[in-house]
């Protein structure tokens, strides 16, 4: 298939602005789902675990599908990113997501999240193996395997900040705790962190703009949540660590 360089820019640059959108009206969002939800009005609500699963899944399905519908030679490099993007939402949508005793989803939520996986989702697939020129010298590249370390760092923090929040409570509870232990001596936002670093590490290893639209997208979205997070257990808490962080360990 020939590579539509304008069709690559323009969702890469659409993924920017709707980041930079979300930045901008923020503090409306964050009341939207989770432990800052509002029931203002009456909405349809899942539970966490199927909203989860339902809304990663696209992330996971889209670029499957490209690959086996695409007759395009692979380079290693197109193979292990395509894997290593795969990797990350296949831990979200059979592993997160099943594991998860986060609070119910409203369904828009729900479906507004499995929209921006789709797009993305087929954005990142379409771009590596179709329009992304990677040789076999790619993989000795000091970006691409700095990248890559970055990424899977990045990913163990998730995954080790999910765990310590998923601890917290018991099956069937809806009391919150203060974390601690990994990042979460030093930030409130731990697994935010590290899914900033997963992504950021991911468009320095492909250095190409649709992988850096979605690493600014994700920090647009997931950053200010942190800051809520942050924000939420120094009211609840009077004995908050008063030097943790929201985000950035001992800077903000």
């Amino acid at each position: 298939m020939h590579c539509s360089q304008d069709l690559v820019n323009f969702l890469s640059c659409g993924m920017i602005l709707a980041g930079l959108g979300h930045l901008i009206h923020h503090k409306e969002v964050q009341a939207s789902y989770g432990r800052h939800l509002l029931f203002k009005d009456p909405v349809w609500i899942v539970s966490a675990k199927v909203a989860w699963f339902l809304q990663e899944m696209p992330a996971l399905l889209v670029p499957l599908l490209l690959t086996f519908s695409s007759h395009s030679s692979s380079s290693l490099g197109r193979s292990l990113l395509m894997g290593t993007f795969c990797l990350h939402y296949f831990q979200r949508t059979f592993v997160y997501s099943l594991l998860t005793r986060g609070r119910p989803f409203p369904v828009h939520m729900m479906l507004a999240g499995g929209l921006s996986c789709s797009l993305n989702g087929f954005l990142q697939g379409y771009y590596l193996l179709h329009c992304a020129q990677f040789g076999e010298e790619w993989t000795s590249n000091i970006h691409f395997i700095t990248g890559l370390l970055f990424f899977y760092s990045g990913m163990a923090i998730n995954i080790h900040s999910d765990y310590i929040l998923r601890n917290l409570r018991k099956p069937g509870e809806v009391v919150y705790r203060i974390p601690k232990g990994g990042l979460f001596e030093y930030v409130s936002g731990a697994n935010y962190l590290g899914e900033i670093v997963e992504w950021f590490g991911y468009a320095l290893s492909t250095w190409s703009l649709p992988t850096l639209s979605f690493a600014l997208f994700s920090l647009c979205f997931i950053g200010p949540r942190a800051y809520y997070h942050h924000r939420f257990y120094q009211e609840r808490f009077k004995d908050y660590p008063v030097l943790r962080k929201a985000l950035i360990p001992f800077i903000c």
